[in-house]
């Protein structure tokens, strides 16, 4: 039987964690399934399971054009993408695979290297640069991140499972293989539905001067879970 978002939510609880109930048998059964935010875990450190991980970050890029393409390919090795990156690309590696991510027009000439997207546009906020923020998560069904802005649109591509983001325009979905972006400044709620653990790549661009991610006070209607 297929487990849909709303027999999953009886199936996996949100648990509600309690000042001194962390050595609780709940809190060691079950899991928070909130994912406050992506964080750096420098190279050759120990990531957990599940979570959401800075992976590289390029710094102080400019564009000529107010909306960009993210174009992602993979490589054998660190030393090909490097040697075949754009001036705005940036490198990483995500599950044993080496990751170039470039950013410029849907039509821009790239040599080397499998293509597997092309992910927009994505519309840029006015600003004399930007930061690129190449992520990789791995999130349970029922997930969700805080509800949050970025100052800059937002993309993903999809390895495994299938999320869903709710923004005050509605709900949109995606799975594996498929993308997603959203635009810049709007509050959004990003929930793992389905059955399986949701792994994917995630890019922000936003604005060199300002957080990546600001919390917003919006409220969610729930509708990842209809």
């Amino acid at each position: 039987m297929r487990l849909t978002p709303r027999s999953a939510a009886r199936l996996f609880p949100v648990l509600v964690l309690i000042a001194g109930s962390a050595g609780t048998a709940a809190a060691q059964e079950t899991h928070d399934h909130l994912v406050t935010q992506c964080v750096d875990i420098p190279p050759g450190e120990n990531r957990p399971d599940y979570g959401c991980w800075v992976v590289a970050t390029a710094h102080d890029l400019t564009f000529a054009e107010p909306s960009i393409y993210w174009h992602l390919r993979k490589f054998p090795s660190t030393q090909a993408a490097e040697a075949a990156k754009t001036r705005t690309g940036v490198v990483g590696e995500v599950e044993g695979q080496v990751w170039l991510s470039d950013f410029g027009s849907k039509d821009m000439k790239l040599e080397g290297g499998e293509k597997v997207a092309v992910i927009g546009p994505l519309e840029l906020p006015k600003a004399k640069s930007y930061d690129a923020v190449f992520m990789h998560a791995v999130m349970r069904p029922l997930d969700r991140s805080r509800v949050h802005t970025h100052p800059g649109p937002e993309a993903w591509y999809v390895l495994a499972g299938e999320q869903c983001l709710e923004t005050p325009n509605g709900a949109q979905r995606a799975s594996a293989g498929g993308t997603m972006t959203v635009t810049p400044d709007i509050p959004m709620e990003l929930m793992i539905v389905g059955s399986e653990v949701r792994r994917s790549l995630t890019l922000v661009v936003h604005d060199s001067t300002q957080q990546k991610s600001i919390p917003s006070d919006w409220k969610p209607t729930g509708r990842c879970l209809q």
